[in-house]
């Protein structure tokens, strides 16, 4: 495994890639966070291990700008010294996967990683997706809620996969017009129009809503908050 360590203790990234260089993993190291966003962009790593508090960039920003300038599904996993539920939600709504409160065990960063890399494979892999009572299948290209057949069209089918490729975590609208229509960018707001159509359908029909818009981010779905 590829694992890139963004940390400017350096007793801290030190103790980590000595740990998991002994079991055989690779490492990279960055030391404030305008080199760890530039490691991340340059190079595909299995995995980040974020500090929250860095020189230049702070980890809620190195992360939200890897997520809207990459379609790299790359696991987040964020550390800090705060524990409040806002740093939290402010570190999930940017793009982290996972948080782990300093002072830690590497025993319990060790299963923490695995578990993210592990769910990373089944997300990417999975023929059906379900959330809630909403299934998505990849090969069939047929989506149903409540086992009610719903008919999208392909970008909008494109938009939910991604979507449910990703459970719980935001999407900011630039990263899902990056994967929807890479490098050919749409003039006006079709980004939009879309999302609106997969409400109409997926949720509207419904009593809970799954889709959600996150103000001035972009969208998430799953249940709600």
């Amino acid at each position: 495994m590829k694992i890139l360590i963004i940390e400017d203790d350096a007793d801290i990234a030190s103790n980590i890639g000595q740990y998991f260089e002994d079991k055989g993993h690779r490492l990279d190291f960055a030391y404030s966070g305008p080199l760890g966003l530039k490691l991340a962009l340059e190079e595909r790593f299995d995995l980040i291990i974020l500090d929250l508090m860095l020189p230049g960039k702070d980890g809620i920003s190195v992360c939200r700008e890897f997520r809207s300038q990459t379609r790299h599904d790359t696991p987040i996993l964020m550390l800090t010294a705060r524990d409040t539920l806002d740093d939290k939600i402010g570190g999930f709504e940017a793009g982290t996967d996972d948080y782990l409160v300093k002072p830690f065990s590497l025993r319990e960063l060790e299963v923490r990683v695995h578990a993210l890399t592990r769910r990373g494979k089944n997300k990417a892999n999975a023929t059906v997706m379900r959330i809630d009572n909403l299934e998505l299948n990849r090969d069939t290209m047929q989506v149903s809620r409540a086992e009610q057949s719903i008919k999208l069209k392909p970008k909008a089918f494109r938009i939910l996969e991604y979507l449910m490729t990703h459970p719980e975590r935001v999407i900011s609208r630039q990263e899902l017009i990056d994967h929807i229509w890479s490098d050919d960018p749409p003039e006006g707001d079709p980004l939009r129009v879309h999302i609106h159509s997969l409400r109409a359908k997926i949720d509207k029909p419904f009593d809970n809503e799954l889709i959600h818009t996150i103000h001035g981010i972009g969208y998430r779905i799953g249940s709600d908050v």
